[in-house]
């Protein structure tokens, strides 16, 4: 990967199909953090939306937690039972620090009070085949604040089907309506709350006559977030309907693995992907 000082840039075939912003300009109320945006197919196609007019803090594939003690480690508004959305000063920001070794990033995190809350270790790794390639994301998140955390979503605040905490993906406009493969012979929009080792999204590009399939691997007994409509989203939820506890100096691992696929692959493939690809426990 090149590194610009603020970004890694990563191309295969001569196609730039990753950019990594680790040094994001962004407005507090946005929780600014690092994010993947753009990525492509091999064949050039983009794969992820950026800043959308209905949710300006959805930013390609980032780490974001919705509500964490309180705070709001994902942008916008934070979910009030009762209340709906409501904007908050409690914005926090995750800053990276150093890189490690190469595709190794340290990373804190910090509320908008300027309470330092979290270490974390992030690794970021890339590989490619026939017609895809897979980015490989690790992290390791520490319990620095001194008491305890609770990881959680507007569903374990009351919201109904809004689970979303951790890794999140938001798609292009073009991806809206797209299709939902997921294991066990799963699929659908229904994937909303359900588990599955993988979800499969497909989705279909404007201007040119081709289809994508993004592949996320989260391992056995995963509850996912997804939407078709009125935006495609994907989030495997580290927290999608009970909150999550890390006691002072707990960690968390968490292993994830994206495959950007050219096509609309279908069962078949895509379990042969899977089971090939899956992150390392």
């Amino acid at each position: 990967m090149k590194d610009t000082g603020a970004e890694l840039v990563h191309e295969i075939g001569g196609v730039e199909v990753l950019r990594y912003v680790y040094r994001p300009d962004m407005p507090q109320r946005e929780s600014p953090k690092p994010y993947f945006h753009p990525l492509r197919t091999l064949s050039g196609d983009l794969v992820t939306g950026y800043r959308p007019h209905d949710h300006r803090w959805h930013k390609g594939l980032q780490m974001t937690v919705s509500h964490l003690s309180g705070q709001n480690f994902w942008g916008g508004g934070s979910y009030v039972h009762g209340q709906g959305y409501v904007d908050l000063p409690n914005n926090g920001s995750m800053r990276h620090e150093e890189w490690l070794a190469p595709g190794v990033e340290r990373l804190t995190w910090w509320t908008q009070d300027g309470e330092h809350w979290v270490d974390e270790t992030r690794t970021i790794e890339v590989a490619e085949g026939e017609g895809w390639w897979r980015l490989g994301f690790a992290t390791t998140l520490r319990n620095v604040r001194g008491e305890d955390l609770l990881f959680g979503s507007p569903t374990s605040h009351g919201r109904p089907a809004a689970g979303y905490s951790g890794l999140f993906w938001r798609g292009p406009r073009d991806f809206t309506g797209g299709t939902v493969l997921a294991s066990d012979g799963q699929g659908g929009p229904e994937m909303m709350g359900r588990t599955a080792s993988w979800l499969a999204y497909v989705g279909q590009h404007d201007e040119v006559d081709r289809h994508s399939t993004l592949l996320f691997l989260a391992g056995p007994g995963q509850t996912w977030f997804v939407r078709t409509e009125p935006f495609p989203a994907v989030n495997p939820s580290i927290a999608f309907s009970e909150d999550v506890r890390l006691p002072p100096g707990g960690v968390m691992d968490l292993r994830y693995a994206l495959v950007v696929a050219d096509g609309a692959l279908d069962r078949g493939r895509l379990e042969s992907l899977a089971a090939d690809l899956a992150p390392t426990p």
